[in-house]
């Protein structure tokens, strides 16, 4: 276990960890609080990068977190506009987002299938003299997480953010209080956006690269993140539920990390994300049956013990 943990390797798995935690907390607000299942995750996440890419290439690596959050809010937008104004379902909407969104990143990218960012400048190059060659990527992701966290965990407890939570229970009811669901669900739809693609532009200055296809799966490994961590942590309160979305995303990428290091091909590396992924959303309908049968069985010997005694 020692060499399949080694201090690189838990590094490296925490770094991309909080990385895509951004993304599982995108899918919190989308999936968790408005009960919507939002398929443009994938798109939204290469759309990110490929805007951070080309605004790092131009020089403004820092000015790239905001511009790819800027085009995550209009994927979000798009994605509310189909569902509360054209009446489209919302997954059938998630699908149709995420297809043209793969033309635009195309376009983003110049019509090239990817983008290499080695010859410019980085938020993670630009704090490397700061914080040492050794943790500097991590503290930086954590950070820019932790404040990405905070920022929700407040707006949450807002006038807006408590509209957007009641709208996920229970859109009549917000209807009849006088409050408009399509502005909630565009609020939150636009704020999920954001923080998809801000993942998506960590992860391209990350790794130095900007591919086409880098958004592929995302949807699926962002809610096998959240669900194991709800699943370890709990949903008793929203700070429990972004702290397990955090949990959940690390311990994901661990599991991948032990995989790769296990010297699985590259090739079933997506068999075993879809076998974690499994086990993650089967995990909390397992958990049950268990604690069912365990009553079950207590239950049964407890007729027995009565019967004996009789």
């Amino acid at each position: 276990m020692e060499s399949l943990l080694s201090l690189p390797v838990i590094i490296s798995a925490l770094e991309l960890g909080f990385i895509y935690a951004l993304v599982a907390l995108a899918l919190f607000l989308s999936y968790s609080i408005l009960n919507i299942a939002d398929l443009s995750t994938d798109g939204c996440f290469t759309l990110g990068c490929a805007v951070g890419a080309q605004v790092a290439i131009m020089g403004h690596p820092i000015l790239a977190l905001f511009a790819a959050m800027a085009a995550g809010v209009c994927s979000g937008y798009i994605m509310a506009f189909l569902q509360t104004k054209l009446g489209v379902e919302s997954i059938l909407a998630g699908i149709i987002v995420n297809t043209g969104l793969y033309t635009v990143n195309l376009a983003v990218m110049g019509f090239s299938s990817n983008l290499s960012l080695f010859k410019c400048d980085t938020v993670y190059s630009l704090c490397k003299e700061f914080f040492g060659s050794t943790w500097y990527k991590l503290i930086v992701s954590i950070v820019i997480v932790v404040i990405a966290c905070v920022i929700i965990a407040w707006f949450l407890g807002t006038r807006i953010g408590l509209s957007i939570r009641a709208t996920g229970d229970n859109p009549d009811m917000v209807r009849a209080s006088s409050i408009n669901p399509g502005f909630t669900i565009t609020v939150g739809l636009c704020i999920s956006g954001s923080l998809t693609a801000l993942s998506g532009c960590l992860i391209g200055q990350y790794q130095k690269t900007c591919d086409i296809n880098l958004g592929t799966g995302m949807v699926t490994i962002a809610l096998a993140s959240l669900i194991i961590g709800e699943t370890l942590i709990g949903k008793s309160s929203v700070f429990r539920r972004i702290l397990g979305v955090i949990v959940g995303s690390c311990l994901y990428r661990f599991a991948i990390a032990i995989a790769l290091r296990l010297h699985i091909p590259a090739e079933c590396l997506k068999l075993v994300s879809a076998v974690i992924v499994a086990i993650a959303i089967a995990s909390p309908y397992l958990k049950k049956r268990i604690a069912f049968q365990k009553k079950r069985l207590a239950a049964a010997s407890a007729r027995k013990g009565g019967s004996r005694t009789c």
